[in-house]
């Protein structure tokens, strides 16, 4: 884990280091690149930081020994849904939603009332029915 965030505070640092290069080498003229390169800087920031922290948590994980095996990260990785439905709601609802700022705002807020519903039905499917905890 101290490899992936090391390559990740990497990334920050070239991405962040890209972002005057990018806009001297067009001249500032659209302001579309240097802000994509910023945001996905603060993207790798995120993410180096987030292993980090997890790293510091979970000390001497398999991956951190050269000499490890895959079958020494074996074990639960925690619970899962077996099968859930709501994924494919809320990735169509969100779907629908970018659609709907093409074609129009009426189309944006179906869907966006058909993704809360969707996200609420996804967070709240083991309080009640067949995998009630």
């Amino acid at each position: 884990m101290k490899t992936m965030s090391r390559m990740f505070w990497a990334l920050f640092v070239f991405f962040l280091v890209m972002v005057p290069f990018y806009g001297i080498w067009n001249k500032w003229s659209e302001a579309a690149g240097p802000v994509a390169l910023l945001l996905t800087a603060l993207m790798m920031a995120l993410a180096g930081w987030y292993i980090g922290v997890t790293d510091k948590k979970f000390a001497n994980q398999p991956e951190d020994n050269p000499d490890a095996h895959v079958e020494d990260a074996a074990g639960e990785y925690g619970f899962f849904t077996p099968y859930s439905w709501w994924p494919l709601w809320l990735g169509l609802s969100c779907a629908g939603l970018f659609a709907g700022l093409a074609v129009g705002w009426w189309l944006f807020m179906i869907f966006a009332v058909m993704g809360a519903w969707a996200l609420i039905g996804w967070v709240f499917e083991h309080y009640k029915g067949e995998h009630a905890n």
